[in-house]
């Protein structure tokens, strides 16, 4: 395993942690294991392989994808909506977004 594939592996897994240990502040009643966790990991690694390798920017999206798929119901919708957030997070930052359409 290259630096870069252990830099992007902790990347993704501390995003994801720091969305799921919140929304579970926020939802006591959901186990450790929920499929939402998973999901959010797929999302989160899928947005990593756009290009995007901020922590700060993956954190936002992670989070915002949990709102969205509580929201929506739907991982499509939320990985749809999530990324709509994001990109207007971005720009208005003056950021470029990299997400996919």
């Amino acid at each position: 395993m290259t630096s870069h594939t252990i830099d992007t592996s902790h990347t993704i897994d501390g995003a994801c942690a720091f969305a799921w240990r919140n929304y579970l502040l926020l939802h006591s009643g959901i186990s450790e294991n929920d499929n939402r966790r998973s999901a959010l990991y797929r999302y989160v690694t899928d947005l990593r392989h756009t290009g995007e390798d901020s922590f700060d920017v993956l954190q936002i999206a992670a989070v915002a994808y949990l709102k969205k798929l509580d929201e929506l119901h739907d991982d499509r919708c939320a990985r749809l909506a999530a990324d709509q957030v994001l990109a207007e997070r971005l720009e208005s930052r003056g950021a470029q977004p990299t997400l996919r359409s």
